[in-house]
């Protein structure tokens, strides 16, 4: 039981989103929920999806990553690590909200992914050019660490999202 979450964990992020988002176009990616992740779909049960375009994540070679258009229905196909994405590509996108999955985090706002590093690679590109992405890891609070390994190359997240609120 510990694992499920209500639409409610999401008010801290939505009330950010109203704050920064006012009257602008809220293009938000999400990601399919694998394992224990926090199962984001949740989001469709709030108001703030209403408001939002909503992209997943595909992966390409390389180890990189674009951002595609999803509605909630829509065809999913599993990708080469048996995670779900959009089957139907239109034109990718840079999200200017990306929710992002993690292993763990840190006070830092670090976080430790699943060592592939797609996520760090789409942000070092896409924040260069638009600092105005809001990233947010979504974790459960067991998840934090006092302090995780991180490079150069690592992206910190803006915020992380628990059950305990937004950090």
């Amino acid at each position: 039981k510990y694992f499920e979450i209500k639409p409610s964990f999401f008010n801290p992020l939505n009330k950010i989103i109203k704050k920064n988002y006012k009257n602008k176009n809220i293009n938000l990616s999400l990601y399919y929920p694998a394992s224990f992740e926090v199962n984001v779909l949740k989001l469709f049960e709030t108001d703030l999806v209403v408001k939002s375009k909503i992209f997943l994540p595909v992966l390409k070679g390389n180890n990189k990553m674009c951002f595609y258009e999803w509605k909630k229905n829509n065809v999913l196909k599993v990708n080469q690590y048996g995670m779900l994405e959009p089957a139907i590509l239109k034109k990718p996108i840079v999200p200017n909200i990306i929710l992002v999955p993690l292993i763990a985090f840190d006070n830092d706002n670090n976080r430790l992914g699943y060592g592939k590093g797609y996520y760090d690679k789409f942000l070092n590109k896409y924040l260069k050019l638009n600092s105005n992405i809001l990233t947010v890891g979504v974790a459960f609070s067991f998840q934090k660490y006092k302090k995780l390994p991180s490079t150069n190359f690592d992206v910190k997240l803006n915020y992380i999202l628990t059950e305990k609120g937004l950090k």
